[in-house]
């Protein structure tokens, strides 16, 4: 498959991300056809140029911007841009309108509740006649949408459309790399989430910059012990949609899984430390522990999350055990 038989990309969902991705497109010279699902979103775009999602970022050139989800799912290639848990309802709104064999990409990291299913499960599920893509990576969405560098990796189980891909949405400045380790891309970004609220519990009670190196490093153990029992490949965890995610979202406030994270570590409720602001993390953590638990995979920093907004134990209680743990040899499971 060739670049040149993807010219036209719809990105269905508007956050920030979508809008960030539809402008990345536009960038590489696609044809891009961004569905906007709330009026007043797009009156205000209509009105000012750019979107409330990214305020002070004007929107790409060449993007149309619609309320008809139609024209966005018969595009060459669609973008799914909704978050985690409600991709499913995403992909199924737009079921009607796909033509058989559209790369369809999901752009959300998580893991759905209730099926444990990946991204791209679920968009096998909901959209059959699909072909299930996943782009993920460290890249902030303010970053992208003004065009500063970011390379992300694009996985699909079929290299060369997965090349195909990659040259059609790249560009000079949004870099993605291509693999087939559907997988491996998946519990990178997946699993980055609820490292980062670890991350930034552990910034918020401030604890030390050296607590918070020895919680990244040895949340990333997790990554890997957990994406080996999955059969993802070293060099994907190892890579930009892995440790480069990882190192990423839990050392930048721009995270809203960290941030979210700082704020329970300053003391705040779960629901006054989210803000109103999605942290995907939040969902993945029990999913995420129960994939672990079913394959006798120890996930300690995983489980202290998953406790922590179950209510199971407090922020501190939660660093003391895993202060209390054994002492062992690097590298030991």
């Amino acid at each position: 498959m060739a670049a040149g038989s993807f010219n036209t990309v719809g990105v269905i969902g508007a956050g920030a991300w979508g809008t960030a991705l539809a402008g990345a497109a536009a960038r590489a010279g696609r044809s891009v056809v961004l569905h906007v699902r709330s009026p007043v979103q797009r009156e205000a775009i209509a009105a000012t140029g750019e979107t409330p999602r990214l305020p002070g970022v004007p929107l790409a050139h060449g993007i149309a911007v619609t309320g008809d989800l139609a024209r966005a799912a018969r595009c060459d290639v669609v973008l799914l841009a909704a978050p985690a848990q409600a991709l499913r309802e995403a992909a199924a709104a737009a079921a009607d309108h796909l033509a058989p064999g559209t790369p369809v990409i999901a752009c959300a990291k998580g893991i759905e509740r209730g099926s444990r299913r990946f991204m791209t499960e679920v968009i096998a599920a909901a959209l059959p006649q699909a072909v299930p893509a996943i782009l993920s990576g460290p890249g902030f969405a303010e970053d992208v949408a003004r065009g500063l560098p970011t390379a992300v990796t694009l996985a699909a189980h079929d290299a060369q459309l997965a090349a195909a891909l990659v040259a059609a949405l790249g560009s000079a400045t949004f870099r993605p790399y291509h693999t087939t380790d559907v997988r491996g891309v998946e519990i990178g970004g997946a699993t980055k989430n609820v490292l980062a609220i670890a991350a930034g519990i552990v910034a918020g009670r401030r604890i030390g910059a050296s607590a918070l190196a020895a919680l990244t490093t040895r949340g990333f153990a997790e990554l890997t012990r957990f994406g080996r029992a999955q059969g993802a490949r070293p060099e994907t965890l190892a890579g930009l949609s892995g440790l480069g995610d990882v190192i990423l979202s839990c050392t930048s406030a721009q995270s809203r899984n960290f941030s979210f994270g700082v704020a329970l570590g300053e003391g705040r409720s779960i629901a006054s430390a989210a803000g109103g602001k999605l942290a995907e993390g939040m969902f993945t953590a029990a999913v995420l522990l129960d994939l672990a638990r079913a394959k006798g995979i120890d996930m300690p920093i995983t489980q202290a999350v998953a406790a922590i907004l179950a209510g199971d134990l407090s922020v501190d209680a939660a660093i003391e055990a895993l202060l209390a743990r054994p002492f062992r040899a690097e590298g030991e499971e």
